[in-house]
């Protein structure tokens, strides 16, 4: 279960038994009152990994044109939806 101390003890020596605590890896139980009220676990450290960038490099495969428009005829279809709603097809700057 670990090591065990009171509130009091645990604000008195705040930073020496987190210091213990990360150096063992054992955990650490406060009290109040004689009853177990928090209890502090040291995180797990991992190494860095060096490989993260470009890590994915090679897994994406592309299929077609990833820059031109799905649907070559959108800008009709879009003219004709705003015709439909009774607005002009034209733009204004075009002439």
């Amino acid at each position: 279960m670990g090591k065990m101390v009171g509130i009091t003890e645990f604000k008195a020596k705040c930073i020496a038994l987190l210091d213990e605590m990360e150096r063992s890896g054992e955990s650490l139980t406060i009290t109040r009152r004689g009853k177990p009220s928090l209890m502090l676990s040291a995180r797990e450290v991992r190494p860095v990994r060096d490989d993260v960038i470009g890590s994915l490099k090679g897994t994406v495969t592309l299929h077609g044109d990833i820059v031109g428009p799905v649907d070559p005829d959108w800008e009709r279809k879009w003219e004709a939806k705003w015709d439909a709603r009774g607005f002009p097809a034209a733009r204004p700057d075009a002439s």
